[in-house]
C-alpha cells in the first residue's frame, strides 16, 4: 500500500538550493483578483505540520505565495525538456506551475510543493498559465481515488478559486479559474535529464542523479552512480505502470515530461478510470492511435525509461544501464501479480500461479464485460461474496478458469469494515465526474464533491484493514 500520512512538526529543507540555478528559474505568481478557499487537504496537512495554518494564512500561502518560513524565498520554475506522443520537444518547461517549497514530511521524505496554474512562466509559450477550476476539481478527484486503491499518486494538496474567466478550445469557455498546490516526491521528471543530456551540461547530469539518488532514495551514490539511479527508477516505474493496470487507471499523456523519477504518479490532464477490461480504452482525445491506452500502458513507461537510460550515457557507459533496463520486464510482472492480488484481497502463490490467475481474469473480464470496480469488489478477499448483479456472468463459462485459478487463493484481509456490505463499489467513472463539475457549476454546490472524498477515503480504509495477523500483506 501507499505511504499512509504521519503527524509531524513543519521541517523545511531546500534541497534544490545547491542546483537551482542550473535547474530552474525565479518567478513570481499571478496576482489574482480572488481567492475563495475551495480545498485543503487535511488528510496531508498534518504530515508536513501545516495543519495549524489557519485559513488565512492557508490562502496567503498558496493563493497569494508568501513563503513558508525558512524556505524558498521565491518559486522556480523547473526546466525540463521531454518526449510528447514520441516527439522531442525541447519547448517546455513549468508553463502554469512552480516548486514554492521543500519540506520533511513524517515518514522523513523530502516532498514538494507545487503549484499549477500559478501564472505565466519563461516556459508559458502561448499559455495563459492559469488552470481552469474544474481542471482542478478533476485533480482531486483522481488523486484521491488512486491514493484510495494503492497507487503511489502526487497529492492535491489546496485548491483556491482565483475569479478569472479563462477561454479553453476543449470545454464551454469562460469558465472559472483556480490554482492548485500539489504535494509530491520530488518534482525531477526524465524530462529534467533529457534536457540537461541534449545540451551537453554533463557535470549537471552527474549532480542531479547524486540529488535524486540522496535526497528522493535516501541512497549513498556509489562507483556507478548512473546505474544505480537507474535501477530504482526501472523498479519504481514498472510498479507504478502494475498499480495503474490493477486500479483500472488511465493516465492518458504518459509523456516523458509526465514521469518522475520517484515512480510517483502526478499531472493529471485527461484521466480515466475505465468501465470494462477494455485494453483499448483511452482517456485522451486526442490520442487517436491508442498510445496511451489502457493496455499499452507498461510499454509507454518503458519506452520512456529507456529514454532516461540514453540521457545518462554521458556519465555512464551503456554496460553499466542495460542490466537494469533488461529487468524492467521482470519488474512490472512480479509488480502486476502484487497489485492485482493485493486489490483482489489474496496472497500471491508465486510466479506461475500468479500469471495464471492473472490471464484468467485478464480472459474473464474482457469477454464477460463486468465493470472494473464491480469485479474487484466481489471477489474481495478470494471468493465471491454474494448478491451482485454480475453473478450470472460469475457463474458463467467465461468465468470457468478464473473461478479454478482464484481457488487455490488464500485470503489475508479483513472484510469487516461496513463498506463491503455495501451494494455498489466506490467508482469515479466519468459520467460522476461530469455531475459533479455540473453541481459546482452550475448551482456552486460544493457538497457533491465533499461527499465523494468522504466515500473515497471510506473505501481506502476499508481496502486497508487487514486481520490483526496480517498487518504487512494487505
Amino acid at each position: 500500500m501507499t505511504i499512509a500520512p504521519q503527524a509531524a512538526a513543519y521541517r523545511p529543507h531546500v534541497a534544490i538550493a545547491s542546483l537551482q540555478d542550473r535547474l530552474a528559474d525565479p518567478v513570481a505568481a499571478a496576482d489574482f483578483p480572488r481567492t475563495i478557499l475551495r480545498f485543503r487537504n487535511r488528510r496531508w496537512d498534518r504530515a508536513v505540520g501545516l495543519d495549524g495554518l489557519s485559513d488565512e494564512q492557508w490562502i496567503a500561502h498558496f493563493g497569494r505565495f508568501e513563503p513558508l518560513p525558512d524556505n524558498l524565498p521565491q518559486p522556480l520554475a523547473l526546466r525540463y525538456h521531454g518526449h510528447q506522443f514520441r516527439v522531442y520537444n525541447p519547448d517546455i518547461g513549468d508553463g502554469r506551475g512552480f516548486l514554492f517549497a521543500q519540506l520533511r514530511d513524517g515518514a522523513g521524505r523530502l516532498l514538494d510543493l507545487g503549484t499549477k496554474g500559478s501564472g505565466r512562466t519563461p516556459y508559458s509559450r502561448f499559455g495563459d498559465g492559469r488552470l481552469t477550476l474544474k481542471g482542478g476539481v478533476r485533480e482531486i478527484l483522481a488523486t484521491e481515488m488512486l491514493e484510495a486503491l494503492g497507487v503511489e499518486t502526487s497529492k492535491t494538496f489546496s485548491l483556491i478559486e482565483t475569479g478569472e474567466q479563462l477561454q479553453r478550445n476543449d470545454e464551454p469557455s469562460p469558465t472559472r479559474s483556480a490554482v492548485m498546490v500539489r504535494l509530491s516526491h520530488g518534482h525531477v521528471r526524465i524530462g529534467s535529464f533529457q534536457r540537461l543530456a541534449t545540451l551537453g551540461e554533463t557535470e549537471t547530469i552527474r549532480d542531479l542523479a547524486a540529488y535524486v539518488l540522496t535526497e528522493l532514495y535516501g541512497k549513498t551514490p556509489g562507483n556507478a552512480p548512473a546505474g544505480q539511479l537507474l535501477d530504482h527508477v526501472c523498479r519504481r516505474t514498472a510498479r507504478l505502470a502494475a498499480s495503474y493496470m490493477a486500479a483500472g487507471f488511465v493516465h492518458g499523456v504518459l509523456n516523458s515530461d509526465n514521469i518522475n523519477v520517484t515512480g510517483e504518479s502526478f499531472d493529471y490532464g485527461p484521466w480515466r478510470f475505465t468501465p470494462t477490461w477494455d485494453p483499448g480504452f483511452t482517456a485522451a482525445y486526442f490520442d487517436q492511435q491508442g498510445l496511451y491506452a489502457f493496455g499499452r500502458q507498461a510499454q509507454a513507461i518503458h519506452w520512456d525509461v529507456v529514454q532516461l537510460a540514453l540521457s545518462l550515457r554521458p556519465i555512464a557507459e551503456a554496460e553499466e544501464l542495460a542490466p537494469a533496463l533488461d529487468a524492467w520486464p521482470a519488474h512490472y510482472e512480479r509488480e502486476a501479480a502484487a497489485a492485482i492480488c493485493g486489490r483482489l484481497g489474496v496472497a500471491p502463490r508465486g510466479e506461475e500461479a500468479d500469471l495464471a490467475l492473472i490471464q484468467a481474469m485478464d480472459v474473464a473480464l474482457q469477454r464477460s464485460g463486468v465493470g472494473v470496480d464491480r469485479f474487484f469488489f466481489d471477489w474481495r478477499g478470494g471468493s465471491r461474496r454474494a448478491p451482485s448483479p454480475a453473478d450470472g456472468a460469475y457463474e458463467g463459462e467465461d468465468f470457468a478458469a478464473f473461478r479454478d485459478a482464484i481457488g487455490g487463493y488464500q485470503g489475508v484481509v479483513a472484510l469487516d469494515h461496513d463498506y463491503w456490505s455495501d451494494a455498489a463499489p466506490c467508482s469515479m467513472l466519468i459520467d460522476e465526474v461530469e455531475a459533479i463539475w455540473s453541481a459546482i457549476d452550475t448551482d456552486d454546490d460544493w457538497s457533491v464533491l465533499e461527499a465523494k472524498i468522504t466515500a473515497i477515503r471510506r473505501m481506502g480504509e476499508a481496502m486497508r484493514a487487514s486481520p490483526p495477523n496480517n498487518k504487512n500483506q494487505s
